[in-house]
């Protein structure tokens, strides 16, 4: 295990670097990337996100979301009926007139998204020219974009990558011979967005900015001078898209527990020429606050197996987070797609023996959760009742992305939504109440 407060990474004895990966193509169980618009509308306080789908798109934004009774929301959904699925009506006319409506209703968006799902793609409408055709017409007040939200080949987190992706082009160029800056890219919370902006500052690191920013004006340039730190590891188009305009990616683990968090501090402190007393002095009360939280979870989580189902992309960091600061054991760590370059750094340190797979076979992957079964399987919403049916805890995936689990702060809080559910069974267990009851 590593020591949290000492800041290093020691040298892993074993690892999955070189690990088999079990490759599955199969019946998928995920959302769509239309569900990253619930977190993204919170993030990006001037932009709106208009869903071209069906009812199906409507009831599922809206389930998802909770919208406050007094809240005017930021996102909707152009619902597609049978006649234009039909091609009785022109679906541009209709858009046209939608997007009309919206904005004359809400001029406080400058950024409208046109979010593609699978009915507008299925009918093979083109939201690109679309958002081209209303850019010119709104340009000098509402800029409009389009990605695609559709979950034909997708998992819901890429819903976030495409979005980001779809900004890079609206990025001016950096200035010649502009001083180099740190972005982070991915949609963190507000607060823990400040915690690390903090965190830079106090090393030194001035000139920091966000993809996306809260508000679109506010969206930085880019270009070689731009050194970048990834958030989220399922930002590879994103990522992509930032290298093309001749950004440089900071190696680094990604920012889940104390020992994620100084890595990805380290990235940058070493990129910006931060001295290494300075860099301590900065990060130790963060490692040792962190240290101390988790100190009080580890004895409900060590020792405990744990199997990840493929669905956020967010496993193979959580699974090294929960094993080497937790003392949990990995049984197999599943992921929609494993992107090797960005996990260059994590793979090394999941326990050696750890079965990983890639994609998903629904059935496969269930009949080996049967034949492990795990202290704890963490899954998506549609597979977590059946397992919870037959004995097995459970906790759900996309609540790892809705909840504010980045940083050192929150490193006890990403550690208590896996005890929970185990607690949860203690605490319903027939001999426990029992014993609660006699006393």
């Amino acid at each position: 295990m590593s020591d949290p407060a000492a800041g290093t990474l020691p040298t892993p004895t074993g690892g999955c670097s070189a690990a088999p990966v079990l490759r599955e193509r199969g019946q998928r169980e995920v959302f769509c990337g239309l569900t990253g618009i619930v977190w993204l509308h919170r993030k990006m306080q001037d932009a709106f996100f208009l869903v071209v789908g069906s009812r199906t798109c409507a009831h599922l934004i809206q389930s998802a979301a909770g919208v406050m009774i007094f809240a005017e929301p930021r996102f909707a959904t152009a619902i597609m009926e049978e006649k234009d699925l039909a091609g009785l009506t022109d679906a541009n006319e209709e858009l046209d007139r939608v997007v009309d409506r919206l904005l004359a209703r809400r001029p406080d968006v400058k950024l409208l998204f046109l979010v593609g799902s699978c009915p507008s793609e299925v009918i093979k409408l083109d939201l690109s020219r679309a958002a081209s055709r209303l850019d010119a017409r709104y340009g000098g007040r509402t800029r409009v974009l389009n990605y695609s939200g559709s979950g034909i080949e997708t998992t819901f987190t890429q819903g976030e990558d495409a979005c980001l992706a779809a900004l890079v082009p609206r990025m001016a160029d950096e200035a010649p011979g502009a001083a180099p800056n740190l972005l982070i890219v991915g949609a963190l919370p507000d607060v823990v967005e400040d915690q690390f902006r903090r965190l830079f500052a106090a090393m030194g690191i001035t000139t920091v900015t966000s993809l996306p920013e809260r508000r679109i004006d506010d969206l930085p340039a880019v270009g070689p001078n731009t050194r970048f730190l990834l958030a989220q590891p399922f930002l590879g188009d994103t990522a992509r898209a930032l290298e093309d305009r001749g950004a440089q990616r900071l190696e680094a683990l990604f920012p889940f527990g104390a020992e994620g968090t100084t890595d990805w501090l380290r990235a940058a402190a070493d990129a910006f020429g931060v001295d290494e007393v300075t860099f301590h002095k900065v990060t130790a009360p963060g490692r040792e606050r962190a240290a101390r939280a988790l100190d009080a979870i580890r004895p409900q989580l060590a020792g405990k197996t744990i199997t990840f189902l493929p669905d956020s992309q967010l496993e193979i960091p959580l699974a090294r987070f929960l094993a080497r600061e937790l003392g949990m054991v990995p049984i197999e760590v599943g992921v929609p797609y494993l992107h090797r370059p960005h996990l260059a750094r994590e793979l090394p340190l999941l326990p050696a023996g750890t079965r990983l797979s890639e994609g998903q076979d629904v059935d496969r992957q269930l009949d080996r959760v049967r034949a492990d079964r795990p202290d704890l399987t963490v899954c998506g919403l549609g597979l977590a009742n059946p397992l919870e049916m037959e004995g097995l805890s459970t906790k759900w995936s996309i609540e790892l992305v809705f909840s504010p689990v980045h940083g050192f702060d929150q490193a006890a809080d990403l550690a208590a939504l896996f005890a929970r559910p185990l607690d949860r069974k203690r605490r319903l267990a027939p001999g426990d109440a029992a014993e609660r009851a006699v006393a």
